[in-house]
């Protein structure tokens, strides 16, 4: 089944009312017809089980059927506090972290970031990432629709993390498997937590003292080095699987 998402004022006397871009891929994309079931969520807490009754030029409207509010989110907010990485890696790590539940993106510009964005580029791809994010949370059934914010420094988001429960650091010189599971341990439901990913390089000495003098505590995610694309993900994943069981 194909979900949507639509504004919360556009669900309204027992209709769904899909409007923009997703009117065309109903209609030319996925042609469906009249009768046709889909998924509607608002973004915000709401799902429905939907029949599409009208596909028009500018608005396809979808009849509701059922509340199906059970919601897929897990029960922890999680923030990804992602350096840069070289290439299309970024998008390769929006669309899986939204997958595994991440409530919000944060790029990071750290010291050995290859890639430098600013100005109009680094709008264009916010911008991209964030459709990015949009689809990936229609494909999984999410929601919500994680948000990617703007590019922040480290230390403008060693400050954002400051509001957070927990902050972790996975870091290739951090040892302790036991610790390390105390630390995932204490992400626990109505929690928010940071994950701090570094970029191909790594963090250096400076950010990684920086992060632990302001309470982000270093992990170990294994004997492994993990590439940028990888570490993320598996931190994610053992947050989910801890969550949910």
């Amino acid at each position: 089944m194909y979900h949507f998402f639509v504004e919360p004022e556009w669900i309204r006397d027992g209709y769904a009312v899909i409007t923009g871009e997703d009117v065309n891929h109903i209609r030319n994309v996925l042609r469906m017809h009249p009768g046709e079931q889909i998924g509607v969520r608002d973004g915000i807490s709401r799902s429905y089980l939907c029949a599409l009754e009208k596909i028009g030029e500018d608005e396809v409207w979808a009849r509701i059927l059922e509340d199906e509010t059970d919601s897929s989110e897990l029960p922890a907010r999680l923030y990804l506090f992602q350096a840069l990485p070289k290439g299309d890696k970024m998008d390769f790590i929006i669309q899986k972290a939204v997958e595994l539940g991440v409530f919000q993106i944060i790029p990071m510009a750290t010291r050995r970031c290859v890639v430098k964005l600013e100005g109009k580029k680094a709008e264009n791809k916010v911008q991209r990432w964030n459709a990015i994010a949009r689809s990936a949370a229609k494909q999984s059934g999410r929601m919500v629709i994680p948000e990617v914010t703007g590019i922040l420094t480290m230390a403008e988001a060693i400050a954002l993390a400051g509001t957070m429960d927990v902050r972790l650091i996975p870091y290739e010189l951090a040892t302790g498997m036991e610790e390390s599971r105390s630390a995932f341990d204490a992400v626990s439901p109505g929690t928010s937590a940071a994950i701090f990913i570094g970029p191909e390089g790594g963090f250096d000495a400076g950010e990684i003292d920086a992060a632990v003098k302001a309470g982000i505590r270093p992990v170990t995610l294994g004997r492994r080095i993990l590439r940028t694309e990888t570490a993320g993900m598996a931190a994610l994943s053992i947050l989910m699987f801890r969550l949910e069981a």
